[in-house]
């Protein structure tokens, strides 16, 4: 398979503070990788290093062969951020409407009605602007951006955050569809349970270095334990 992400000896700093230290990570296309760690690991700042949003201070990223700094590399790439806030003022449907335009992608009212329904939203709910919906119901309208757009790279912060156990486990039979389709994922969460279901391989990012990178049952193995959630503790040192 070819490579849909490659991070190669990534370092970045912001003044005399370290953030990520010599990170490699290599995504295949149609995996699923998950990236976690504890809150300030890095893990915001290496997906904005990836996405151009930040610069780096040494090494290179490469998205589908392209260096990341070209536009044309994040064009078959889509991505939600860890605090998606929608424009206040458009409607649930007027932000899926322009997003599909800016992705390229034509509006189908059944395909997103149908997907609303599998993040467990109410397409009632659609014509409502985004300023009267909860956290849980904006998550859920970002995350159909993201889903609609027909991109192959999904790069997804923290995905899972505001959603209920019903909207997580729908999510998550979603996003195992897609891998059968050839779909990669790379996202970053706290919910190892999350990465146990999905993942292929994940890596595990503390202090700003990587402390473990390959299979959930792999971790284990290392770290000698039947649980991931044991393994990820005694890898991070507690």
């Amino acid at each position: 398979m070819s490579s849909a992400l490659s991070i190669t000896n990534l370092s970045k700093h912001y003044g005399s503070h370290k953030i990520l230290s010599d990170i490699n990570l290599e995504i295949t296309e149609g995996e699923f990788f998950g990236l976690v760690g504890i809150n300030g690991a890095g893990k915001t700042t290496l997906i904005k290093c990836l996405l151009d949003f930040t610069e780096v201070d040494s090494g290179s990223i490469a998205i589908f062969g392209k260096q990341h700094t070209a536009n044309q590399s994040r064009r078959n790439l889509s991505f939600l951020p860890e605090k998606f806030v929608p424009p206040y003022y458009l409607s649930a449907k007027d932000f899926l409407v322009y997003m599909h335009e800016l992705h390229g992608s034509d509006y189908d009212q059944e395909k997103v009605d149908e997907l609303l329904r599998t993040l467990d939203f109410d397409p009632v709910n659609i014509d409502k602007s985004v300023g009267q919906l909860s956290k849980g119901m904006s998550q859920k309208i970002g995350l159909a951006a993201c889903l609609l757009s027909g991109k192959e790279l999904l790069l997804l912060d923290e995905p899972m955050s505001g959603l209920d156990p019903r909207a997580r486990a729908y999510l998550k039979k979603y996003l195992l569809e897609r891998k059968e389709e050839g779909k990669t994922l790379f996202f970053s969460t706290h919910m190892l349970n999350d990465v146990e279901a999905l993942c292929d391989k994940v890596a595990i990012l503390h202090g700003g270095e990587i402390r473990f990178a390959g299979s959930p049952a792999q971790c284990c193995r290392d770290y000698k334990t039947n649980d991931f959630e044991q393994a990820y503790l005694a890898c991070v040192g507690d």
